[in-house]
């Protein structure tokens, strides 16, 4: 990317969420604002600023036509698609709370955050939704209205559904918007909790442009950037990163056609940022991983000559090697990147732990791999990594304005205004979280070092083994997952003798790996028979090689079933409910300890 147009509008200029939009409209009304695939043509289409801001104001129009007043809860259940975006900024704009739902969560939790939040309206994607909610069909008859994107038609169950073109297409003019409060309440956003009901998450207008405006103070972004969007815009990861500060800097989002057409879209898009979790980099490491070692001793040689090199040259900050960078980069480096839409200028990674390896591989073939961390209570960005001072072992610095400190039990605290407001409905879990000096505590343990933060481990997740020996498991099931054939990870050992293993297998890799090895696959107990479960104790002890003693795994079950939000194994933000998955496999944890 040749082109860096830096055009960042201010807070005292936005004011609110909708400001920001609207001043964006102001600055660039031609250019490109959002990138969106339509099924209908079979080709990727545009909307300029100043066309999203008109479907904004039809929006409006409907909305107003309902009667809803300022302060009233609207909610979405929609995929990142333009829509979202003209709904939420619609809704702001007359200053209505918009509740973000999760397109693959449970009716059931879906009923209890419409309800726990009063929501009046809710938008939904098509008809496969409305087969989503029909178990709670009876409860979405208090709704005013209940708008789907695209049009299905009429239906017995809900009585008040209309498609959003005609809902929109109404004859009522647009209202007269309202001056916003920068300190009123935008948006309810209910954290997906591992244990117990999801609290509300209440984050004001200034909240989010604080957040929002720290973080391109910390990263750069330009006008001329490309993101592609595809994290849910429920999350507040994706939704501050990749929603508002394109808003805020210019930039064109490019929404993701899914997960599965990922590849696809990073070639056709070319983003030139791209913002994940930490399991879509894992996934790419393995599959690099795999390609390279069923190539010859040669090309292997050559693609860790470029890792090496790479590495080198960013702890040297970007000199050094003399020749063999650029020849390796040729011959190695670009080829991978290649398949990231060859224009990654800034990778972005949050919302769980990064393993140093993957990392490692990544900067090492010359991706600016951030690592940053937060919580939805704080809007979400407490720090991150600054493309010009990159610890991949740290989680970064903290953002301009927000102050962090080590508590008790090495807890990591953090004050600024992006924290929330507070739990809604819940002012005993709200005093739980921000003591009474305004500090919320995170419930993660950190050290900090060189102004960066380093997280330790959970306060809440450490296992105590029946020797009083404490172990963290999140590193332990991290450095496992690396494994191309363990897809999910689980560490068991609260009150145990030793640590054991509950893993979720990745089906093809797995199967070629089984037959390689000579294993009856045909057999239906080979899964954890003793060879099977010997291998892949091995292969887990090399993975282990580096940590201490006590955390040697000596125990493993094997499950081909991957857990999932459907069967409430686990959050609709990827979490591992780790209470649901113990209960569920009483029987194989008491046999792996059985006789000890």
């Amino acid at each position: 990317m040749n082109n860096k147009t830096a055009d960042v509008i201010s807070i005292e200029k936005a004011n609110s969420l909708p400001g920001l939009f609207q001043e964006r409209v102001k600055r660039t009304p031609t250019a490109t604002a959002y990138r969106y695939y339509d099924e209908t043509q079979a080709s990727w289409l545009t909307y300029s600023w100043s066309e999203a801001n008109k479907h904004i104001r039809a929006i409006q129009a409907a909305l107003a036509k309902e009667g809803l007043q300022a302060g009233d809860r609207v909610a979405l259940m929609l995929r990142n698609c333009p829509q979202w975006v003209f709904f939420e900024q619609a809704a702001l704009g007359l200053g209505l709370v918009v509740v973000p739902l999760y397109t693959n969560d449970r009716a059931d939790n879906v009923s209890y955050v419409l309800q726990d939040a009063g929501v009046k309206l809710l938008l939904v994607e098509d008809e496969s939704s409305l087969k989503q909610l029909q178990p709670i069909a009876s409860q979405l008859q208090g709704l005013l209205r209940l708008v789907t994107a695209e049009n299905c038609g009429v239906s017995p169950l809900y009585p008040r559904l209309v498609a959003l073109a005609d809902w929109q297409l109404s004859e009522s003019e647009t209202p007269p918007l309202p001056e916003i409060d920068p300190d009123a309440l935008a948006t309810l956003v209910y954290t997906s909790g591992t244990t117990g009901r999801p609290k509300g998450v209440m984050l004001s207008h200034r909240n989010i442009l604080f957040n929002v405006s720290a973080a391109v103070e910390l990263l750069p972004i330009y006008r001329d950037d490309v993101f592609l969007s595809f994290l849910p815009l429920s999350h507040m990861l994706e939704r501050t990163l990749g929603h508002y500060i394109p808003i805020m800097c210019g930039s064109t989002v490019a929404f993701a056609r899914s997960v599965e057409k990922l590849a696809e879209d990073l070639l056709s898009q070319q983003p030139t940022i791209l913002i994940s979790v930490p399991r879509i980099y894992e996934r790419v490491y393995n599959k690099i991983k795999v390609q390279v070692d069923q190539k010859s001793p040669f090309a292997q040689k050559l693609f860790h000559s470029a890792v090496d090199v790479g590495w080198q040259r960013f702890e040297n900050g970007g000199k050094g090697s003399g020749l063999r960078w650029p020849i390796l980069k040729t011959l190695v480096a670009n080829k991978i990147m290649a398949k990231l839409g060859g224009r990654l200028r800034l990778a972005i990674c949050g919302g769980a732990p990064l393993s140093a390896d993957v990392a490692k591989i990544f900067i090492g073939l010359g991706l600016n791999l951030i690592q940053g961390y937060g919580l939805t209570e704080t809007s979400p960005i407490i720090s991150g990594n600054p493309a010009d001072d990159n610890d991949p072992s740290s989680v970064g610095i903290p953002l301009p304005g927000v102050d962090v400190t080590i508590g008790e039990d090495d807890e990591l605290l953090a004050r600024s205004p992006s924290t929330m407001l507070g739990y809604w409905n819940n002012t005993e879990a709200t005093s739980a979280m921000i003591d009474g000096d305004g500090w919320l505590h995170t419930g993660d343990k950190a050290r900090i070092e060189n102004e960066h933060i380093y997280i330790t481990g959970r306060l809440k997740d450490i296992l105590v083994l029946s020797n009083g020996e404490k172990v963290p498991p999140a590193d332990i099931e991290l450095a496992i997952s690396l494994d191309p054939l363990f897809e999910q990870v689980l560490v068991i050992g609260e009150n145990k003798p030793f640590l054991s293993v509950i893993i979720t297998l990745e089906h093809d890799a797995w199967i070629k790996e089984a037959n390689s090895q000579g294993f009856d696959i045909n057999n239906p107990g080979f899964l954890n028979s003793k060879p099977v479960r010997r291998f892949v104790l091995d292969r887990i002890a090399e993975l282990l090689k580096g940590f201490p003693g006590y955390t040697t795994v000596r125990a493993v079950t094997l499950l081909n079933k991957l857990w999932t939000i459907d069967d409430e194994t686990m959050t609709p933000t990827m979490k591992l409910r780790r209470s649901v998955i113990i209960e569920r496999n009483r029987e194989n944890i008491d046999e792996m300890y059985a006789g000890h």
